[in-house]
């Protein structure tokens, strides 16, 4: 698995989501953020939008949940046509049962981490895991500035997926651009989210590939 550049609709008209994928026929994923304004502040997109949009697009379905209870809610999304669904640790009970309801429902399960959650608690998951996001940025806005302080735990993730040799992509997500994406793919990320970096851009396809470019020279 190589490099893989995953835009998110954070930033995308929201009027004309259709459309706005239509824009980036060269991404990889379409990164769907799903907040629920109790685990963030912020409130986006649900289930039924998020089927919608499957219908839409022949680009498979990130969806990244910032919500309370994933326990409860993140198989929905598997059935609503998500490729991968996301579920922060921080909120979820039962990680290791969630992880496998979401791959039993037919969608490749993820785990997110906040930018002050360690990731060493959670190495004995990594075989449950098909991706782990390490947040980059605070969740709950687009447009944040990258935080570098992760750095280190992005390295210190890809050591723990090698000692394990397991097969887990490792996907950063925040503040990622042309300016960020070389450091990250240095420190072992091989799956990229950008928002506001695609969206901004006067051709958000060949932002996409560049991004793709600057990481593959990187990693």
């Amino acid at each position: 698995m190589g490099i893989q550049i995953t835009p998110s609709i954070l930033n995308a008209d929201f009027a004309a989501l259709g459309a706005e994928v239509a824009r980036i026929p060269s991404a990889d994923w379409v990164h769907v953020d799903v907040m629920d304004n109790h685990f963030v502040p912020n409130l986006t997109f649900g289930p039924t939008m998020v089927e919608a949009l499957a219908r839409s697009t022949d680009l498979p379905l990130d969806a990244h949940l910032m919500i309370a209870d994933p326990d409860r809610h993140a198989p929905t999304y598997a059935e609503a046509g998500c490729g991968s669904v996301t579920f922060h640790v921080e909120a979820a009970a039962a990680p290791v049962r969630l992880a496998r309801e979401i791959r039993a429902a037919g969608a490749r399960a993820s785990m997110a981490l906040r930018p002050a959650t360690p990731v060493e608690p959670y190495e004995d998951l990594l075989p449950e895991l098909d991706m782990l996001l390490l947040m980059t940025v605070e969740p709950g806005f687009g447009g944040q500035k990258f935080l570098d302080l992760v750095l280190p735990k992005i390295r210190r993730a890809r050591a723990l997926m090698e000692k394990h040799g397991v097969e887990t992509w490792l996907q950063v997500d925040g503040g990622v651009s042309l300016e960020t994406i070389e450091r990250c793919a240095e420190a072992g990320a091989d799956v990229f989210v950008a928002g506001s970096a695609v969206y901004s851009a006067d051709d958000p396809d060949a932002m996409v590939e560049a991004l793709r470019a600057a990481a593959e020279a990187a990693g």
